[in-house]
This record gives C-alpha cells, structure tokens and sequence, in this order.
C-alpha cells in the first residue's frame, strides 16, 4: 500500500538535501527520480537516483523554480508523489497545491498552512491568539517609513526590521534610534521587493515588520511533527545562535542555553503552533530566547524541512525523511521521543572563512571524516564544479557524542579530518569556533561570530 501511494517519489532540489532523500526514499523500497539543471548534471544526486531529468539551465527561474517544467517531468516519469526538501519550491503554497491538483502527493503540509505561517505578521498573530509570546511589535504591515518611525516609537529602541515574507534572515537587521531605523527600513523594504518579484518602484508599499528586539538572544527552535490522526508532536529542540549576517552556520541539539523549565514551555507552545494551523507533517517553529531571563518569543514557523534537521535524527534516532514519506501517505506512526547524548552540525560553505563572501570553484580534492558518531551530508566529491549559481553549502558535518564535550571533541577531530581543495571553504572558520570560549562553554548568543570577527 505504501509503495502504490507514493512510488515513484520526484525530489524537487538539488545537491546534499536531494542526495539525502534519495537514500531514505530507496532504503524504503520506492524509485526516486531526480530533477536537475544543465550545471548540476555531474553531481552525485543525479547519478545515485533512479532515474534523472534534466529541467533547464543553471538559472534557477529556468529550471528549479519553473513549476511548470517540475511538474511535466513528474508526469513523464510516473511519479506519484514529490518530495521538495528546503528552499526552491518548499514552501510555495501554489507548487504545493499544483502537485494535489495534479493528482500527485505533495510531502509536505496543506498549502493552507503553508500560507498562513508564509506571512510573518499573520503567522505572528495567528500565534498571539492562541497564546503562544509573541514579541512586541506591528500586527499590520509597514509600508512606508514614517509608518516604521511611529511603531518603533510604540514598541520601543532597539528594534528589528524585517520582511513579512520570505525567511532565511535575509533583509533583517536591527536599529537603536531613527537614524539607523531609516537604513534598515531601506534595506528591508529592497529585500520585500526582491521577494514579491517586482521592483519597489512598482509597489505601494514593500511590506516591512517591526519587532522588539532582543538583546544577546539565542535563535532556538522546536522540531515537530503532525499526523494525520491530529496530534503534532515535538521531538525536541535545536539551538541554531552561530550565524553571519543572520544565516545559520552552526547548530547543536539539545541547546546548552536553554533551562528544562524553559525547553519544557517552548516544546508546548510549539505544539500548540502546530495544532493552530492544523500542521501536518516535518515543520519547525522558531524563537528568540532571552538568554538572561531564560523566556522566549515565537519568531517563525518555517513549514518544511530543515536543513539542520540531521542533528535531531541523532539524538532521537529518528529518519524524518522517513516520517514525512508516511505522514503524506496517510500514516500516523507511533512516534516515540527519547533523545540521547549531544549532536553539532557544521554547515561547510564554500566560501572565505574570514568574510564568508562565496568562493566557487572545483574540487580538486575531497574527502570525508568517517567513526563513530560522524556523520556527512555532502553534495558534492572531488572532480565537481561548486558554481555560483546556488547556495554555496557543500555538506553538512555533524557529530553525535555522549555529552556535549564529547561532541565538541568528536568535531575538532571530524573537521581536521575534512579534505576540501579547490574552492574557498570555512572549515578554518569551524576549527576556529570550537577553540573559542564562548562556544565551549555554551555560553553563547547570536552576536558570537560577529565578535569574533569584529
């Protein structure tokens, strides 16, 4: 019954994310059929599915983000379900409901939830409602500055201005007074414009969202998971607080900064989250923690896959690709939490390890730390091109130990072991981070990497 629902799955993404549901789709008896662009024919993902189709060019409005060449390559392999992994069509509650439309399965939640939590501001209030902390801050859009200058003087300095769609920290930044508020209004308002696909000549108004911000915060998040009997069940917490310029570089499970009291209250209120908008399916809700009150706020629910999701399967044992493919079968497993030991992740980038700017280039040299506790999520290998027409992540390091020193043990050997040669990499940043008392200590917020490269 499994097989006839769902097989063949089409994985709508690229590289490690796409590399990792093909091994969990085959494992699990079903064909995967892969996608890809002109540029990315020699990578690993397209050699290993069963079957692989080429969608376009390098740019990815030609190849991975043309819903209508996705689909058409679905039909023309028999696939009966899509899987979308993160970024790209993930979470476009349009591609999601095309795919139903189609008859396909879509693995993922309903394109009603997609689009509630897709707006920052709904999702926020959505959240309020139904009693989740919510931080202080506009319950409408902004859409103009002198607007902007009036909330913040409601909410009060410092605050932090954002998009109201879109996620991955882009467009975010934090202001103390009107001055700076003027620049990352600007600067929010040009990302809401690059992300509604118009220039902002040709909006009434970009829509901007104003929050409090909060001072030597940690971005901690709750991983959940809805069935389709209507439970949503929280299978722990990931502390994501090691980014540049607001992107995630560094993430480990459990979060060393959080109390059980606090974990206890964040793993409710994400519940709760779930259950408002009738989640189904992986999904993560995401918060500021106050590291000095030990209280949180809801920040955002992101409604796919995560790509730190490795480090809760290794502390719960848990394959959540897994449970994604039986949840959209119509399954609800009986999911049992019982997390063990301490897990790390190291996003590796290829990009300069000073400045982060991308470093693209081939690998002429590769190879991957193995033992005990190491695992690699990688899209690439030595003789492949990382182009500039993607996310520069090459793979994903993580480690799982009995305790947390463990782990940070089991991550200095792992990343002196990891081989990159060719294009820039950060494993000098991530060797770097782990000799930094901050980060050893666990006592640490999302301004670390800023102060160790200020």
């Amino acid at each position: 019954m499994f097989t006839e629902t769902l097989g063949p799955v089409l994985i709508a993404n690229r590289g490690e994310i796409a590399r990792r549901i093909i091994r969990t789709v085959k494992r699990m008896g079903l064909r995967a059929v892969a996608v890809h662009s002109e540029a990315d024919a020699g990578l690993p993902f397209v050699r290993e599915a069963d079957e692989a189709v080429l969608i376009g060019p390098a740019n990815p409005a030609q190849s991975y983000l043309d819903t209508g060449k996705v689909l058409e390559a679905a039909r023309a392999t028999g696939a009966r379900a899509i899987h979308p992994g993160y970024g790209f069509l993930s979470e476009n509650a349009a591609f999601a409901r095309a795919v139903i439309d189609a008859g396909m399965v879509w693995i993922g939640p309903t394109p009603e939830s997609i689009e509630r939590m897709g707006d920052k501001i709904n999702a926020r209030n959505l959240m309020e409602a139904a009693g989740v902390p919510v931080a202080a801050g506009t319950r409408e859009p902004v859409t103009d500055l002198s607007q902007a200058l009036r909330a913040a003087e409601a909410i009060g300095y410092p605050v932090m201005a954002k998009t109201a769609g879109g996620g991955g920290g882009i467009g975010m930044s934090v202001a103390h007074d009107d001055e700076a508020l003027a620049k990352a209004y600007e600067q929010a308002a040009r990302a809401a414009s690059r992300f509604a696909g118009v220039s902002s000549d040709a909006l009434d108004g970009p829509a901007v969202l104003l929050e409090r911000y909060i001072e030597r915060a940690r971005h901690v998040e709750v991983q959940i998971l809805g069935l389709p009997d209507g439970r949503v069940v929280a299978l722990g917490e990931r502390d994501c607080s090691v980014q540049r310029r607001h992107q995630k570089v560094v993430e480990e499970s459990p979060s060393p900064g959080i109390t059980p009291e606090l974990r206890e209250r964040m793993l409710a209120a994400a519940v709760r989250a779930g259950e408002t908008v009738g989640y189904l399916g992986a999904g993560t809700v995401e918060c500021l923690v106050d590291a000095d009150k030990q209280d949180f706020v809801f920040l955002e629910m992101n409604t796919r896959l995560q790509v730190e999701h490795p480090v809760t399967e290794l502390v719960t044992g848990l394959d959540l690709v897994e449970l994604q493919l039986r949840v959209a079968a119509g399954e609800s497993p009986d999911v049992r939490v019982e997390p063990g030991g301490h897990a790390i992740e190291f996003r590796v980038y290829a990009e300069d390890p000073k400045r982060f700017f991308p470093g693209p280039g081939m690998i002429t040299a590769w190879e991957e730390p193995v033992g005990d506790g190491v695992r690699v999520d990688s899209g690439y290998e030595a003789g492949t091109m990382v182009t500039p027409f993607y996310d520069p992540l090459m793979a994903k390091l993580c480690v799982h130990g009995e305790n947390r020193t463990d782990a940070l043990e089991k991550g200095r050997k792992a990343v002196e072991a990891f081989v990159v040669e060719g294009p820039k990499n950060n494993l000098a940043f991530c060797a770097e981070l782990l000799d930094n008392a901050e980060f050893v200590t666990g006592d640490y917020d999302t301004g670390l990497v800023s102060r160790m490269r200020a």
